[in-house]
Order: C-alpha cells, then structure tokens, then sequence
C-alpha cells in the first residue's frame, strides 16, 4: 500500500483517455447552480496527475470539479472578480474539497484560497498526497497548515481486486470515503492499523 505516485495517476490518465474526453466534453460549460461532490484543488503543473486522479474519483462515483475541464474558458493568467465570482460559487455548490498536494502545490497561489474557502464552508477537507516514487503512507506528513487535514488512500481488499477509498488522520483513525463524505466523521481508536491492511 503506497501513497498515490505520479506514475501511477499518469498511468490511469493514459488508460483511460477517451473515457475522459467523453467525460470532460459532457462536464463542460454547466450552469454555475450544479452540484458537485468534490472540489479538486490541484496545481495545474500537475495536469497529467490530475486527469488520473479526476478518473479515479468519477470511476468511485462522484461528480468532481475542475476548473480546465468544467469551465475551460477560464484563463489562469488573467484572473478578473467574474472568474474569481465563478470558481467561489462552484467551491459553493461543492460538498467537499479533496487537494492534490505535490512538490508543485507550493507555486501555487490558489490553493490556500481554495482549502480555507471550502473548509470555513463545509469543515470537509482533505489531502490527496501525490508523490514521484511509491511513498508508504505512513511517512506522509503535511507541512505548516496542511497536517490540520486527513488525507486519502485507496486500499484494496485483501484477495480482489476492488478498492476502496479512506481517510486517514492516524493508524487507528480512519473511515471509508464515503462514510467520512456523508458525515464528516472520522472513526476514532479502530482495533486495526491501517497501514497494515
């Protein structure tokens, strides 16, 4: 069991190419009122991971946000109060933030905004670390305001091939996705290691 790797996502992006571009031509321009379950905050250096990670998350069932592939025609370079006024209101109408963190997530300076807005909201974010080898996610440690935040693993089920999505905030601390999604809990003093499933 590792922590999410640059390959790894790349790996799915690549896979799973013209599922994406089905998917992104059918997310695109849709009105600023729909809902999504997660908010993806990424640095967009991390593009390639990104499009591995929005795949796994919509594979699991989710609708998520992204900026390029939801509202393509906001320009990064160009930021104006409208497009501030659009990506507020999808944050808004998001019931979760998940933050790709990588070693190029620190250039950016949207992310900060994004985590603080989401979570004075919603109180429900968390980390999706993303390294460039295969790091046991025991050894992930977030830096200054970012160990405040649980972060995500997929866990696959001893004897199959099916897996699952947890959030993590210690060995003994953790739930699946979809039960920390819906109540914003994470169980507490569990019997099992995690990093031993």
């Amino acid at each position: 069991m590792s922590i999410y790797s640059s390959a790894e996502l790349k790996s799915i992006a690549t896979k799973k190419q013209s599922l994406f571009e089905s998917r992104m031509f059918s997310a695109r321009n849709v009105p600023i009122t729909t809902k999504f379950d997660i908010f993806l905050s990424h640095s967009f250096l991390d593009k390639a991971e990104v499009q591995g990670l929005y795949q796994e998350l919509t594979d699991f069932g989710y609708s998520v946000y992204v900026d390029w592939i939801v509202d393509p025609h906001l320009d990064r370079a160009n930021v104006t109060k409208k497009s501030a006024t659009l990506v507020r209101e999808r944050m808004k109408n998001s019931k979760t933030l998940l933050l790709a963190i990588s070693t190029n997530s620190s250039m950016s300076k949207w992310i900060p905004w994004e985590l603080g807005y989401v979570d004075g909201n919603t109180n429900k974010c968390a980390i999706i670390p993303v390294s460039k080898e295969n790091t046991p996610p025991k050894s992930f440690k977030g830096t200054e305001y970012l160990i405040l935040y649980p972060f995500i693993k997929k866990i696959f089920v001893k004897g199959t091939n099916e897996g699952k999505l947890f959030v993590i905030e210690s060995e003994f601390s953790y739930s699946q996705f979809d039960s920390w999604f819906n109540t914003g809990i994470i169980a507490e003093n569990r019997n099992v290691n995690i990093f031993n499933l």
